[in-house]
């Protein structure tokens, strides 16, 4: 499976009169393999293989390099002490999406194993099941993985029933993950944020309420309660996988997805829940809860002047959680 290593794509307007103060991602990212340190490392999926399977609007495996490109002009305030590595893309060729996810799986599992927070930039939400076979390949017989909670900020459940069998999609990655830790014998737990009434079946809302899936609506997400809910949920889990598709968000501020929303969370409100699910996995500090995370669907034939990627690039930015 082809992998890229490909480090042109950062670049950004460099403050030279401020000297070291004046900083920006792309003058402190380096490649992962000259890693000096445990840090973020930024693991791309270039794929919509599974985008497509699931009848979605192709262009997300152009994703990771568009995050990257909004990535660099970002302001650092990590100082010397904090660490930023860029550890490439896996590319998916053609429909070779299962090849794509155990590769990526591969290659995250070595980043967990070298102590770095890995966020996966995508490409579609395929990228969910190649990532929790990296941490079930990184932590095999490590307590953090029994009762493992999945966050994921998005418009749809993602629990659909595979075409085809064996031949998941981006609306797969959940029922498979919930599959995988039903054989291993391991509690699923699945909690869904702003996921739309309108954009989930019958069929999808009751295969949630068999898995015990917790949702919190769009139309709900405003009211303190959401609050509560993802921090007991954050303070019952082991260890915490952070997903977020952009399609959460509203059309406006996020046109360029697979499957736009017709209504969305406001995006404060979205980053105001996203740095509550971070607050409560204490994260930062030496007990951080958050395993790994991810931004996916980002599709940037549909993006209108760069409105997504700009976005999608802030809710990197306070994921990595650099001192600011």
């Amino acid at each position: 499976m082809p992998h890229r290593d490909d480090m042109s794509s950062w670049t950004g307007r460099v403050d030279a009169a401020d000297g070291e103060l004046g900083r920006r991602w792309h003058q402190v990212v380096r490649p992962v393999a000259a890693a000096d340190g445990k840090g973020v490392a930024l693991l791309g999926f270039g794929c919509d293989a599974g985008v497509r399977r699931n009848h979605g609007r192709p262009g997300a495996a152009d994703g990771p390099r568009e995050l990257r490109r909004a990535l660099g002009n970002l302001a650092w305030h990590g100082g010397d002490v904090a660490r930023l590595y860029d550890a490439g893309d896996v590319v998916c060729e053609g429909d070779a999406l299962e090849v794509a996810q155990q590769d990526y799986a591969t290659r995250l599992a070595a980043l967990l194993r070298a102590r770095h927070l890995p966020i996966g930039l995508g490409g579609g939400h395929e990228i969910a099941w190649a990532a929790y076979q990296g941490a079930e390949l990184s932590l095999a017989g490590d307590p953090r993985l029994d009762r493992l909670g999945i966050i994921n900020f998005d418009a749809h459940l993602d629990l659909r029933r595979p075409e085809t069998a064996g031949r998941g999609t981006s609306g797969t990655p959940f029922l498979q993950i919930a599959e995988a830790r039903a054989a291993a014998g391991r509690e699923f737990r699945y909690l869904c944020i702003g996921a739309s009434p309108a954009s989930n079946t019958e069929a999808l809302l009751r295969r949630a309420a068999a898995l015990g899936t917790e949702i919190i609506y769009d139309v709900d997400a405003a009211e303190r309660e959401a609050e509560d809910r993802l921090r007991r949920f954050v303070e019952e889990s082991s260890a915490i996988y952070l997903t977020f598709c952009l399609d959460v968000l509203p059309p406006a501020v996020a046109p360029g997805v697979s499957a736009p929303s017709g209504l969305g969370l406001a995006l404060h409100r979205a980053i105001g829940l996203l740095r509550g699910v971070l607050a409560a996995c204490l994260h930062g500090t030496a007990s951080s809860k958050l395993l790994l995370a991810d931004v996916a669907e980002l599709n940037p034939a549909h993006d209108v002047a760069g409105r997504t990627a700009r976005t999608a690039a802030r809710i990197i930015y306070e994921i990595a959680a650099f001192s600011r």
